[in-house]
This record gives C-alpha cells, structure tokens and sequence, in this order.
C-alpha cells in the first residue's frame, strides 16, 4: 500500500488525480519466468516510449533526456501486502491506517517527499526548471504534442496530452476494475458478508462494489482532512496545517477503523488484493508507466 500511496502522490504532485485503482485479468499467478519476462518487456516498452518523446521534442528544438525510473525494490512483506495476506496487512494498518492521517504523522514515508525526491530524480526536472515561463508553456505545448505522437507510435493509444495520459492510465484501471471484479460473483458474495460485518461495527457502508468496498474506509478519513482544510483554509483542495502531534488522535481513530475493516474483510481483501494488484502491473504495462 505504500508504493501505491508514493504513486498518488507522485502523480498529485504533478497536478493530477488519480482515483481508485484495481484488479486482475483471472486469478492466476504468473510464473517467476513469466514475471521476469515481462518485466523485461514492459522495461523495453518505457525505453521505447521515453526514446520516441525525446526524438520528437529534439526535433521541435527542445531538450527531453528519456529517462526510466528504477524499479522500486519490492520488500518481502509489501509483496505478503500486495498477496492480500491478513498478518502482513494488519502489520501496517496497526502504523498507518488507511494512510490518510498517516502523511502528516509520517511525512517522511507517507507524504509529499517521496513524491518530491522522485521528480527531483528525473533529469528532465532540471531542464524544466531553466526555462522562463514563455519557455515552459512552449516546452509543455511540444510535450503534449510528443506525448500523442510517441504514444500512438509505441503504446498504440489515442491520447491528446501528458495530462490524458495521466487521466487515461486511472480511467483504464477504474473501468477494468469495473468489469473484472465489481462482476465477480465471489467477491460480490465476501463484499456483502464485509458489509454486514462493518455495520455490526457500527461503520456506515454506503455502496457494497468489491471495488469501494476496498476503498471505502480510506475515503471517510479523506473527506474527514478535507473538512479540516475547509475549516483551516477555506478550500478543502489544500492541505490542513497539522503537526504530527495534532494529527495523532485522527491516526489513533483511524487505525482502529482500518483494523475494523482489516477483520471483517479479511476473507475479501485475501481474494481482492491480488486481483487488483495484477490489474494494476498490466494497466500500467500497457501506458509504459
């Protein structure tokens, strides 16, 4: 759940949303032959994508240095995480909920710098930082029109600009989220038995979809911070000015609710999360990403 947070906020930080994201094609595993084999494809494809951008802004007289992110070293117990495994998962919760107040208690491993060090990673946050802004807005006109291009050319996408690509790469997760598990019959079957449970708590289930069942709890304590960045700031787009000592009586709250929803999910989220983890490889595969 971390690097998916990391990935949000990245992708925040660069002005856009990104919303829920999920599942898989089956519930089948890939071999580790076939997990490396296409890791080394989907290397291949970010190669040729970022080659295809630099080409085509060279030839509109800018600079663009193709540049891959290394992969992020995956630790044994992000993987239990990502398996859906119940110990692995209560492990975190019991720290960081459901990683909502946790930014401001932890900003160190939840919040904004991580996001920060990755932009500042890319050499291409360099060259944009030496251009006047008359420069930038003609930089990211080119961009928009590169991206289009190296994405038809590589990725065989339809996309209008770097931002679509963006809105796109969610769209496609949350649509396939949709079809594949939102049509589960089994997970229909442990959503609703979840649902029941989570009442019994007293916790309010508006919508019982596999897929906002997943996110359901997460979602109450993010509208919680933007009801305190209303009253803080008048705009619940900001962040709320709070210490990690003001902010630790919402985390105790919340963890206890994620835990909550941690035991009466636990057959769910075993079935759930390794779905939504390969959607989220293949859809991000497919856009290079």
């Amino acid at each position: 759940m971390l690097r998916r947070s990391r990935l949000f906020l990245a992708v925040s930080f660069s002005a856009v949303v990104l919303c829920g994201c999920g599942g898989a094609a089956g519930g089948a595993q890939p071999s580790a032959g076939a997990t490396a084999s296409t890791t080394a494809a989907a290397k291949d494809k970010k190669q040729q994508f970022e080659a295809a951008k630099a080409d085509c802004m060279k030839q509109k007289g800018f600079k663009y240095v193709p540049y891959v992110k290394p992969e992020e070293q995956v630790s044994e117990e992000e993987r239990k995480r990502d398996s859906g495994d119940y110990q692995a998962m209560r492990k975190y919760r019991e720290k960081y909920g459901f990683e909502a107040f946790s930014q401001f208690v932890y900003p160190d491993e939840i919040g904004i710098p991580a996001a920060v060090a990755d932009h500042e990673a890319d050499p291409n946050a360099a060259v944009i930082g030496s251009l006047s802004g008359a420069q930038l807005d003609a930089y990211n006109k080119a961009k928009d029109g590169c991206v289009s291009q190296a994405a038809k050319k590589v990725l065989d996408l339809e996309l209008k600009s770097n931002l679509d690509y963006f809105n796109q790469l969610t769209l496609t997760k949350r649509r396939i989220l949709g079809d594949e598990l939102d049509s589960d019959p089994k997970l229909v079957e442990l959503a609703a038995s979840m649902s029941t449970c989570l009442k019994g708590k007293g916790h309010p289930v508006s919508d019982m979809k596999p897929s906002a069942m997943d996110k359901r709890g997460r979602l109450v304590f993010l509208e919680e911070i933007k009801a305190l960045a209303r009253k803080q700031q008048g705009d619940e787009h900001q962040q709320p000015d709070l210490t990690p000592a003001q902010a630790r009586p919402y985390l105790v709250k919340e963890v206890k609710a994620a835990l909550d929803d941690l035991e009466c999910g636990k057959d769910f989220y075993a079935v759930f999360t390794p779905k939504e983890t390969a959607i989220t490889q293949q859809v991000d595969d497919q856009f290079a990403f």
